[in-house]
């Protein structure tokens, strides 16, 4: 039995979880004075700020200049949903699906598009899907690039054709910022402010390929579109959407939240560095499952295993003598624990995936804190173990 004394060390900042996840380093409401509170984001200033938005975002992704990016309703689901309900149906499509968010857009494309010809190529938590089933070249992809809830994530682009007829539409929410993204393969890219940079909820980014914008100005979905799903005018691209015009009102204070971490990722190194920052913490929680017997990675191959979402489970050493309900409970009293102590705030697994932790390691997170928390996740186990016995 392990110790059960109390490590001596606190992380600095408990804030671990997997969305929304934590803000910048000495992040203070004074980053946000100068917001165009009370303007229109319509104003020469308000529609300045959400375009200075954007190219900060083009320059810090590497994003190709011929490439549009958007500011959208909804977080990354509402980008998402505009992609797909305004893109798919002009040919058929291939479906990725591993975790629930992947399992949420084959249902939405499935039972409300309702589309014949759909393939689903799933997989089980912590696998991928077998890649070269996937018939890029003449027909439309949807997957994430980073399975948030899995832990698992695409190691690269290169099972996606270069000369496909078709698009590809990536929910990069927990990657953007934090892995790097194959621009070429890639038509639709969308994420939200409240993963990697630690931004406000409720807004999305829609990055599109000339492709996509090509699809868009050719093909008239055969289902009606509110308005905010709406990306052309008149049969050609809103172009202002792009610039800075968005559909519906954004919040001017969560717009200048986004920037300052824009900007403090920019002073890092940009791109590079922030990558750097994942990496390192992810590394952190890495060394300590190899050497700890009760746990283990969700993800089964280690090449595929992300650097953000980072998911955990019990080992089968630790949860051999426990009924299914105990493997279950074990990790929520660690949570609990966790929690109580002030020591890691919301890493209880998704609530769709297997019983186990997630814990957030991208680039807002000080790799000193991910070291702290795991003698802390040793003692909370060895706690929540004399529970499970008695």
């Amino acid at each position: 039995m392990m110790s059960t004394t109390k490590p001596a060390t606190r992380p600095e900042n408990p804030r671990f979880s997997s969305g929304p996840c934590a803000k910048i380093p000495g992040w203070t409401p004074a980053l946000l004075e100068n917001a165009l509170l009370g303007r229109s984001h319509r104003s020469g200033e308000g529609k300045a700020r959400l375009k200075y938005a954007i190219d900060l975002t083009r320059e810090i992704l590497g994003v190709p200049d011929d490439y549009l990016i958007g500011i959208v309703p909804a977080s990354d689901t509402g980008a998402v949903e505009i992609a797909l309900w305004s893109m798919l149906g002009a040919r058929g499509v291939d479906l990725l699906a591993w975790e629930s968010f992947g399992s949420g857009w084959v249902t939405d494309v499935l039972k409300q598009l309702k589309l014949d010809d759909a393939r689903v190529i799933d997989a089980p938590y912590g696998e991928l899907p077998d890649l070269s089933t996937v018939q890029s070249a003449t027909r439309d992809v949807v997957f994430t690039w980073n399975g948030t809830t899995s832990g698992v994530r695409v190691p690269n682009g290169n099972w996606i054709a270069n000369d496909r007829e078709g698009i590809t539409i990536c929910d990069a929410t927990s990657a953007a910022f934090a892995q790097e993204l194959d621009w070429p393969k890639l038509d639709v890219v969308t994420y939200s402010w409240q993963k990697v940079l630690g931004g406000e909820a409720a807004h999305g980014m829609m990055i599109l390929s000339p492709r996509a914008v090509a699809r868009l100005e050719s093909y008239s979905p055969a289902w009606p579109l509110p308005k905010i799903f709406r990306l052309t005018k008149n049969g050609k691209i809103n172009a202002g959407i792009f610039e800075g015009a968005t559909i519906n009102t954004p919040s001017m204070l969560c717009v200048e939240d986004y920037i300052a971490a824009l900007e403090w990722g920019k002073s890092l190194g940009g791109l590079s560095a922030l990558i750097g920052r994942a990496d390192a913490n992810a590394g952190v929680l890495a060394k300590w499952v190899e050497r700890t017997s009760w746990i283990e990675h969700l993800a089964v191959a280690p090449e595929n295993r992300s650097n953000t979402s980072v998911c955990l489970k019990l080992s089968d050493a630790a949860v051999a003598n426990l009924s299914p309900d105990e493997a279950v409970g074990l990790p929520k009293r660690m949570v609990k624990l966790l929690a109580d102590e002030g020591v890691a705030l919301d890493i209880g697994g998704y609530r769709d995936a297997p019983a186990g932790l997630r814990i957030w390691c991208g680039a807002t997170v000080e790799t000193s804190d991910v070291e702290a928390l795991t003698p802390w996740l040793d003692w909370a186990y060895s706690q929540a173990s004399v529970s499970a016995a008695a």
